[in-house]
């Protein structure tokens, strides 16, 4: 994709930036949809230039997901050196002038801003109307997904529906409530359901299917509490997997090595491609380095490893356990255990292991296929949503959370009897069951956040006697981000800032 395209988007003067591979051209123009749209491969360039805001350093490739790692009881800070914003997001200490939230806060609208320049301009491209709502649909999806993290953090945010011409025009749009930019997530995602293919070509698990609508979907009903309506979705992908292809991996492992390329437990992924960056921070990962031991061959940063109480609470018959912790890595050629790490934690082995063939001394720009949703989230939004909204477990919310059970149980060195099946539960129990597996399978991939959010659990889980992560100083005010100050600085309509900053 040589082609570059320049829209304004919300914060005054924004360039997004379409590009899959490193670019050299200069833009000659700033351009808006009703100039640039006039051919098919117009169309397509501008919804593949979205995915430079979501295979992004401030979006998947680092600072989005450090966020949430941050935030989460699973994560905790290792060298104590990192960045103050790092710091101060970890100890539930920061204020609106945080500089990792305003990156996460500005890619996002990047990212609308980018989707609704195509979802505004492909319609009058003359083309196969399918292939065009397709792609409308395409960017109407990636808008959901951005919106859904801006909404998830901060709560009341501007809901942006269309494409801005004039900058100007931006500084006096308020806060929409939230449940209306759901609404509004709701309407993109059932327009994806019906207008996605089921697949792509080369096993794509970049681009948002009908599945992946349906998933995003789901996650939208479960954050409500329209537990009815998330089984349903969630149930619609289950029973479709086989057309979507999607299915869940033999062996856990396989999920976390970068050469195996798009598998079939990758609902959706955003995708990284070693060794290439672009502009803007595009294709840019620091995940592997970030997780990976400072000092040592890996050349890591032991920034974010797992909280104290995490590998604990792992069971020791748990084949997951073992594949998501690192004990010892080698150092100078030695093999060297975590205490004698510089900064002597356990770390995760989930993205610092297998980073790509294509990726960097210390892992970084690496060929990681970073989760959005896989098919063993699926299975478990499917089992909590049934248990809410059928009063308790039925057959197949047993069998939804069993299947994730019985992939656990395979190790290369043959079947294992933990963890067991579940049977016989009561709806609490069988709650608590769900929660706990979400825990424990999805450990370190930046869902746990929003899990206890959602839960209403946040302070708790972080002053309970046996928390996993200690912190004194979380409130119930912390269950969003502050509306970062810059934004307000040039918009007050986005005043009042939220209680407690």
């Amino acid at each position: 994709m040589k082609k570059i395209f320049k829209f304004f988007v919300i914060a005054g003067l924004c360039v997004v930036s379409a590009s899959c591979t490193k670019l050299d051209e200069e833009p000659t123009s700033i351009l808006v949809p009703s100039q640039y749209f006039n051919t098919e491969a117009d169309a397509e360039a501008a919804v593949m230039g979205i995915y430079s805001l979501v295979a992004n350093g401030d979006g998947y490739g680092r600072r989005l997901t450090m966020v949430l790692q941050l935030l989460g009881d699973d994560m905790d800070i290792a060298d104590i050196g990192t960045q103050s914003s790092r710091i101060q997001l970890n100890s539930f200490s920061h204020d609106a002038s945080n500089q990792d939230i305003l990156a996460v806060w500005r890619t996002a609208y990047l990212g609308i801003g980018a989707a609704n320049a195509a979802i505004d301009g492909i319609p009058k491209v003359q083309m196969d109307e399918k292939k065009k709502n397709a792609l409308i649909a395409e960017a109407r999806v990636l808008r959901a997904l951005f919106y859904s993290h801006l909404v998830q953090l901060f709560g009341d945010v501007p809901y942006m529906g269309a494409s801005v011409t004039d900058p100007a025009t931006v500084t006096d749009i308020p806060r929409t409530k939230a449940d209306e930019v759901y609404g509004h997530m709701i309407e993109d995602c059932k327009f994806g359901v019906a207008n996605l293919p089921d697949t792509y070509a080369s096993n794509n698990r970049a681009r948002p299917s009908k599945g992946s609508a349906q998933t995003l979907l789901a996650s939208i009903y479960m954050i409500q509490g329209k537990w009815a309506e998330a089984a349903t979705e969630a149930e619609a992908v289950i029973k479709a997997a086989s057309s979507y292809n999607y299915a869940l991996v033999r062996d856990f492992q396989d999920l976390w090595k970068a050469d195996l390329g798009f598998q079939s437990e990758h609902v959706w992924v955003a995708d990284f491609t070693g060794g290439i960056t672009g502009e803007n921070s595009s294709n840019v990962d620091y995940t592997a380095p970030m997780t990976g031991v400072r000092d040592a061959d890996m050349q890591g940063w032991s920034v974010l490893v797992p909280s104290n109480g995490m590998f604990a609470s792992f069971s020791d018959q748990d084949y997951r356990k073992k594949i998501s912790y690192l004990l010892e890595t080698p150092i100078k050629g030695v093999m060297t255990p975590w205490s004698k790490f510089r900064w002597p934690k356990i770390h995760t082995a989930k993205w610092c292991l297998f980073p790509g063939n294509n990726a960097g001394a210390d892992g970084a720009d690496s060929d990681i296929k970073h989760v959005i949703f896989r098919y063993a989230e699926v299975l478990l939004m499917a089992a909590e949503a049934i248990n809410e909204s059928k009063g308790g477990p039925t057959a197949e919310a047993y069998s939804y959370l069993n299947a994730v059970r019985a992939r656990a149980r395979y190790t290369p060195q043959g079947q294992q009897a933990y963890p067991a099946d579940a049977t016989g539960m009561t709806q609490a129990q069988f709650r608590a069951a769900v929660r706990e597996e979400r825990r424990v399978e999805l450990a370190f991939e930046w869902k746990r956040w929003y899990d206890i959010k959602r839960w209403n659990i946040v302070v708790e889980s972080f002053t309970k006697p046996d928390a996993l992560e200690k912190q004194a100083n979380v409130k119930d005010h912390h269950k969003l981000l502050p509306v970062p100050q810059d934004e307000i600085n040039r918009n007050q309509n986005l005043l009042p800032q939220n209680p407690g900053y």
